[in-house]
């Protein structure tokens, strides 16, 4: 299944989610890093790299929105999209959760218990961000017109395993 959503030939989903996980993973370690004793301007960088996140990944849901509607029903692949899809949502309502508890502080640097939301935030988009690795990989959305919308999951072993040295 192609994207429906492309510039200059290429899908738009899969090239902004790069920026919104990077920015907020590395919100997420900068906070840490300000925590346990770092510079103090890490704590207002965390912030920004949140706020950006932000942003990017509402972009990345608009664009990821248009895939998703175009996806078959009853298949694997809406499946795996529709669970990659609330899972982003999490995220994006863990860290404004956070980002708006920042917003008017007097210190923009994140305690405790934010940065525990953030790790789990940041928790959720990796198993998110595989889920997205297996839509695009292993079944082939937003990619390829003749692409396996039920094919088996990618930890699966394959049906049939050929040995080294058979020939058929």
């Amino acid at each position: 299944m192609e994207s429906r959503l492309k510039v200059l030939g290429h899908p738009v989903h899969p090239m902004l989610v790069m920026f919104p996980v990077a920015l907020l993973v590395v919100g997420t370690l900068f906070d840490i890093v300000d925590t346990v004793g770092g510079p103090d301007f890490l704590g207002e960088v965390a912030y920004w790299n949140i706020t950006v996140g932000l942003v990017g990944g509402l972009l990345a849901a608009a664009a990821g929105t248009f895939d998703l509607l175009a996806i078959p029903a009853g298949t694997r692949a809406k499946r795996v999209a529709l669970t990659h899809a609330a899972a982003n949502v999490a995220v994006i309502l863990l860290f404004a959760a956070v980002w708006a508890v920042r917003l008017n502080a007097d210190s923009r640097a994140a305690g405790g218990a934010l940065i525990a939301i953030e790790v789990v935030g940041v928790a959720i988009l990796g198993v998110s961000a595989w889920l997205g690795g297996e839509l695009v990989d292993r079944l082939g959305v937003g990619v390829d017109r003749e692409a396996g919308l039920d094919a088996p999951s990618s930890l699966r072993p394959p049906a049939a395993t050929q040995r080294i040295g058979d020939v058929r």
